[in-house]
């Protein structure tokens, strides 16, 4: 979920099962070594999202994103705080996009809301696994992700901070789902790796919850559907004229947007509201 108006994934987009890249200079790197087992890692920080039916998220993990000018990418709602956008219900964490006329404290007046809720200087990790079972909305226009940007970017700014993108969904694409790195480049408006993962035709991940994540080590990441290791970035592999910006602290992103330039805006058929549940967030460290 990028921070410019430059849109990346329309310069490299990646179909997983495409044995040639649809751009000279993307890349999809699959690991053939297995990824090592969940016993080797221990659990460092979670959010199982279990308080009471109506509260809010848990503010000692949790702060919001607020406004609605586009976030640099043309998205059409307003992030609040606001329990109709972000609340606990049933042991999830609950981002409900709304179609309603709403103008937030940055003056910016949007004909949706929605939440984005991030861990930033309340808790970040350098390396490790991080996942998150989520289960998506559904609609032409909604963008649901589940990613992360270094804690220095309140200093160095984006792309330099560095991103990772966990899961993201575009609504038109109800089958796939995108794993993203970003960061910065001397050649480009930014350096990327995408793939994706697709079910099977007919298939679509808003029919039931997922788990997504990404194991982050020294010069390498593997992502994940479910218990699916479905391609993994080495930093060797990175493109030309772009750095490696995966070696310091991030901190972790949900949210749920509407409309933008990848998705484009929502239409007739899309019903609201939209919901992304989250059953819980956890990440490890590797023993």
């Amino acid at each position: 979920m990028s921070k410019l108006s430059v849109n990346p994934y329309q310069i490299l987009r990646i179909a997983l099962l495409c044995p040639i890249p649809l751009l000279t200079g993307c890349h999809i790197i699959h690991d053939p070594a297995p990824p090592p087992p969940l016993s080797m890692w221990t659990l460092a920080w979670s959010d199982e999202f279990n308080g009471p039916d109506g509260s809010t998220p848990d503010s000692k993990k949790w702060t919001y994103d607020l406004g609605g000018k586009g976030w640099g990418n043309q998205e059409l709602e307003s992030y609040t705080n606001r329990k109709e956008n972000a609340r606990i219900e049933k042991g999830n964490l609950v981002i409900t996009a709304q179609k309603e006329s709403y103008t937030g404290a940055d003056g910016a007046t949007r004909d949706y809301t929605s939440a984005r809720l991030k861990t930033q200087n309340l808790f970040t990790q350098t390396y490790g696994r991080f996942e998150a079972r989520i289960r998506i909305p559904e609609g032409q226009g909604m963008w649901p992700a589940f990613w992360m940007l270094g804690q220095d970017i309140s200093t160095v700014g984006w792309p330099k901070c560095g991103e990772i993108d966990i899961m993201e969904n575009v609504g038109k694409e109800p089958g796939t789902i995108h794993g993203s790195l970003h960061g910065p480049s001397t050649v480009a408006p930014t350096s990327d790796l995408t793939s994706t993962f697709s079910l099977p035709i007919s298939q679509n991940f808003a029919a039931d919850f997922h788990l997504y994540a990404v194991e982050w080590e020294p010069d390498t990441v593997r992502f994940y559907v479910d218990s699916n290791l479905y391609t993994t970035f080495r930093s060797s592999d990175w493109p030309a004229g772009g750095k490696w910006a995966f070696d310091h602290p991030i901190f972790i992103i949900l949210n749920l947007a509407v409309g933008g330039d990848w998705p484009g805006s929502p239409d007739a058929t899309t019903k609201f509201p939209q919901t992304m549940l989250v059953d819980y967030v956890r990440v490890y460290t590797k023993r």
